[in-house]
């Protein structure tokens, strides 16, 4: 009998590590094919620019793009990394709150979803929401739950439409854009975000401007900074959006990899890039 048990954990064992090594080639052959399809420099019409941003970014690993809409030039800090994919996570409420206006799941900002008294981790998710509060906080519950109202064909549909990285929601309608399927560069992020601001996604003009709202973060007389971060674990952080400024749009975004990223650091890193050429 004793020998049957000790057969049987063996074997059991065996299974255990070759289904990891399975998932482990499986996740990074699907990460060397998305990125094989991602847009790269060279598919640019625009001026594209280097410079070497290491001193901001420190012992972190990572890649900053910025678009000059007047200039009509890119400027780029690392350019492998800038065409790397990478989750999309809470970036992709962006794409998410206009697909939702869209398909009047959501009918405007002020829309208010009820939280269901499951406690979340980050306690302003507990308590309902509205879409401009839900953004403004990163509440993945009240995003699930557009997801979910939205369905799976719509959602799909729009993400291609939209032509938003991978566009891949394989990983499950509420769960795609968290650390998951759906991935994105840098690259691509900004050229969505250029897209979005001229009007050239597949969503009306008002319900664009909605988002546009919700995605303020600071303003003053002569500066608007709007945009989102985004977070996967202690391994991934995301801050885009654009600065509008002397009748200017300067499009941006910062990706940044490790072992101890915190939801600041993405966006302590563009604010002070920023700064310093006199952007923000």
């Amino acid at each position: 009998m004793k020998k049957i048990v000790l057969v049987f954990a063996a074997m059991l064992f065996v299974f255990v590590a070759a289904y990891a090594s399975y998932s482990y080639l499986s996740r990074e052959a699907f990460i060397r094919e998305a990125d094989a399809n991602a847009l790269k420099l060279n598919q640019v019409a625009e001026q594209v620019g280097f410079e070497d941003l290491s001193g901001y970014f420190g012992n972190t690993k990572g890649s900053f793009v910025l678009f000059d809409r007047n200039r009509n030039q890119y400027l780029i800090y690392n350019e492998a990394e800038s065409q790397k994919r990478a989750s999309s996570v809470s970036t992709f409420k962006i794409l998410n709150s206009l697909i939702g206006l869209e398909t009047k799941v959501l009918q405007d900002e002020n829309t208010l979803f009820k939280w269901n008294g499951k406690h979340n981790y980050i306690d302003a998710w507990n308590r309902d929401h509205t879409l401009a509060s839900a953004f403004s906080n990163s509440v993945v519950w009240y995003y699930q739950e557009v997801a979910s109202k939205v369905g799976k064909e719509r959602m799909q549909g729009f993400l291609r439409e939209a032509k938003y990285g991978n566009a891949d929601i394989s990983g499950g309608l509420t769960e795609f854009w968290l650390d998951s399927s759906l991935r994105i560069s840098p690259l691509e992020q900004v050229a969505f975000l250029r897209r979005f601001y001229s009007y050239e996604l597949p969503f009306s003009r008002s319900n664009i401007d909605t988002v546009k709202k919700i995605m303020v973060m600071t303003q003053d007389d002569r500066v608007t900074l709007s945009g989102k971060t985004g977070l996967a674990g202690n391994h991934l952080g995301w801050f885009v959006g654009y600065v509008e400024r002397d009748e200017n749009v300067f499009f941006f975004a910062t990706k940044v990899t490790g072992n101890n990223i915190e939801n600041p650091t993405a966006r302590k890193i563009t604010q002070d890039i920023l700064r310093g050429k006199g952007i923000q």
